[in-house]
């Protein structure tokens, strides 16, 4: 894997968002269309969690995500963002605020 510089890291813009919907994508097997809080905005992101989290356990819980990726149609959804997850070989593990932190918080 190569390295990127500080710069490039700091382009990334990594928040807390607090997940107020959730629901599943009719006709998908995977997606989960959310609508997140971030502080100054709302916003709708959609992830491919389906078969481990269901919605309403989702709603409320407070996440990581990149805030300035590049809108992307999704199953004719437009995501605005996407969420953090750790990769393991049983199931994706959202990436979550142990502590209550405002929605928009900077991440470094």
């Amino acid at each position: 894997m190569s390295e990127i510089s500080i710069d490039e890291f700091m382009k990334i813009d990594l928040r807390v968002a607090k997940i107020i919907e959730a629901e599943k994508v009719a006709g998908s097997d995977k997606l989960i269309r959310m609508i997140i809080d971030l502080g100054e905005e709302k916003r709708q992101i959609v992830a491919g969690i389906s078969p481990w989290y269901k919605p309403e356990d989702l709603v409320g819980k407070l996440i990581v995500v990149i805030k300035n990726l590049a809108p992307k149609k999704i199953r004719g959804i437009m995501s605005h963002g996407m969420l953090l997850a750790a990769d393991t070989p049983e199931k994706p593990v959202l990436l979550t605020v142990m502590e209550d932190v405002p929605p928009g918080t900077r991440v470094r």
